[in-house]
């Protein structure tokens, strides 16, 4: 076996990024564009060890998952990794995926996990996109999507994730570029005029807004493209956005207005928001209410409750969560999110709404510890990559009621879920959310509550010691008077408080090893203990004479046990 070799392959699963993988010949292949239960014949591109990579080459046999993809360009373009996937398919894999990682990273046993919130129209549901402009091989200016880890342009006017009316503003736009001979922008030279066109449609106002990057500060025929562009029905903003640095980030920092308002306006529910080119707004309205609304739901609002939503963006949840909340606060790292959150509280009336310009991580320890604030309800919505563990311990110390998570990245919510349970709380409730049909990404929202004993969010030890009990337990019960039994004696667990909150100076080792790093012996435990009003062995752990010199634990090794007594609830 070897590269170029066509090998036969039948697709046994898709890996998190919606690769098929397939076995032959005792190694797993990973071969984009294929489906579930396929039989494919694939031209093997690069060989490692125990696994290889190829390409589809011919469906042999198709699954029955497998469907035509609307868009003809879907495969080169791979800005829908699964479209060739039946939607009912699409919606089971992205079930598994967010199940997957919540039992391998999470080491969760039984997830709540409730039906996924899927589309009706799993088509036309975006209401941003932004298309590059370049040449093609002949020198004429395109627009389009970048393929897959490229930056080569796939010509494109026509996406089906999309608003139809992009095409008719693309088309527009490429006209006034040939008429006045206006250059697409070059990567590779750093000249060029026009880099990308950035398109947001209000789908319940029906207002457009239109705002062309340039490599400038002003462009030719300015007042011809206005012409053009204000007749399609629902044009509100149009506008450029100066950017002039050699980079794949898209959009600069300063914004000229040519024409109509600097922003449109949009609802999520019975909330308005204005947008602006800058501002960041879920791509999905139609989903984002379904996916907010089960976050208002989770957080079991009465109106009396104070409520922090994390990386608030402009105040989207923030919003949705005000109109049943005694008071929100929200935290942004984006000044100019912000800004536009407070300007939406204004424009809806709120006055029970309070945001932070700040990173989460930072602000919510101030003002808890100086400022004593409290939350009984959390709202987080992190980046991709989940938040930040400084966060995660101050949330836990301010001890919400309930803490909801929303999350993009299954994986960082897996983990943070850990952490949370690990440290009092109870995974209650799990609804993922396809915000972006046809794709192989997928949001999850998530209810954590306080524990209210501690079998309510059981790890595997904790199972197996209440399996235990219940087996002793009823062993005991078929006991008959006179029967010789046989007891075993921990000497260690004999100085518990109480059997529901004891914890073997194992255990509690294991924890302060595990989560502060730090090695404590059974001394400095009961040490701790006693200064807690544990109750210890009279003579647990004393010194033999009288003049022996007995170590006292440090304060750092002090707090740690204390945190493990905590999390045990034995103080």
């Amino acid at each position: 076996m070897k590269k170029d070799d066509l090998i036969e392959v039948t697709i046994e699963d898709l890996s998190e990024d919606g690769t098929g993988i397939g076995k032959y010949d005792g190694m797993t292949f990973f071969i984009k564009d294929a489906v579930i239960g396929d039989r494919i014949r694939a031209k093997i591109m690069k060989l490692k060890k125990t696994y290889g990579f190829a390409r589809l080459m011919e469906v042999l046999t198709p699954s029955a998952d497998r469907v035509t993809p609307l868009c003809p360009v879907a495969r080169q373009c791979g800005g829908c990794q699964i479209q060739a996937m039946s939607y009912e398919a699409q919606l089971a894999f992205k079930t598994r995926k967010v199940e997957n990682n919540l039992r391998r990273i999470g080491k969760f046993e039984k997830i709540p996990m409730e039906t996924i919130i899927g589309m009706e129209e799993p088509f036309h549901y975006r209401n941003k996109a932004q298309f590059p402009f370049g040449k093609n091989r002949d020198g004429k200016t395109v627009t389009g999507f970048y393929a897959g880890r490229t930056h080569s342009i796939i010509e494109n006017t026509s996406c089906y994730l999309g608003k139809e009316v992009n095409e008719t503003i693309l088309r527009k736009i490429l006209i006034w570029m040939n008429a006045y001979f206006v250059d697409p922008y070059d990567e590779a030279t750093g000249t060029g005029l026009v880099r990308h066109c950035l398109i947001r449609s209000g789908f319940r106002t029906g207002e457009i807004m239109v705002c062309l990057v340039i490599n400038g500060s002003k462009i030719v025929g300015g007042d011809a493209l206005v012409d053009s562009l204000k007749t399609i029905p629902g044009m509100t903003s149009i506008s450029l956005n100066v950017n002039r640095e050699k980079t794949n980030v898209i959009l600069g920092s300063e914004i000229i207005n040519l024409w109509g308002r600097p922003y449109i306006e949009d609802y999520i529910g019975e909330v308005k928001y204005q947008i602006s080119p800058l501002s960041f707004f879920q791509v999905n309205p139609v989903q984002t209410e379904r996916l907010y609304g089960k976050a208002l739901e989770y957080a079991g609002l009465t109106g009396e409750e104070t409520v922090w939503d994390l990386y608030c963006g402009i105040g989207t949840i923030s919003l949705f969560l005000a109109q049943k909340a005694k008071k929100v606060y929200g935290v942004e790292i984006i000044p100019d999110a912000i800004e536009d959150a407070r300007r939406n509280a204004a424009l809806n009336g709120f006055a029970n709404a309070e945001f932070y310009v700040g990173k989460a991580e930072e602000v919510l320890p101030e003002k808890y510890e100086k400022e004593g604030i409290q939350a009984d309800v959390i709202v987080v919505d992190p980046p991709r990559k989940g938040c930040d563990e400084a966060l995660l311990s101050t949330m836990v110390k301010m001890q919400p009621e309930r803490i909801v998570y929303v999350s993009c990245d299954s994986a960082t919510l897996a983990r943070d879920l850990r952490y949370l349970c690990d440290h009092g709380y109870a995974l209650r409730r799990v609804c993922p959310a396809d915000m972006f049909p046809q794709t192989v990404h997928v949001e999850t929202v998530v209810l954590l509550s306080q524990h209210r004993d501690k079998s309510t969010c059981l790890d595997e030890r904790g199972s197996r010691q209440i399996e235990m009990q219940a087996s002793r337990l009823a062993s005991l019960l078929a006991q008959k008077p006179d029967d010789t039994i046989e007891i075993d004696l921990d000497l260690d667990e004999l100085d518990a408080t109480s059997a529901e909150t004891k914890a073997t100076y194992q255990e509690i080792k294991d924890y302060v090893l595990k989560e502060f790093g730090l090695k404590v012996s059974s001394l400095y435990i009961s040490q701790v203990k006693r200064k807690c009003g544990i109750e210890v062995g009279e003579n647990y752990n004393l010194p033999k004479s009288e003049n022996a010199r007995v170590p006292q634990c440090p304060k750092e090794k002090e707090e740690a046990i204390k945190a493990a007594l905590k999390y045990f609830a034995m103080i």
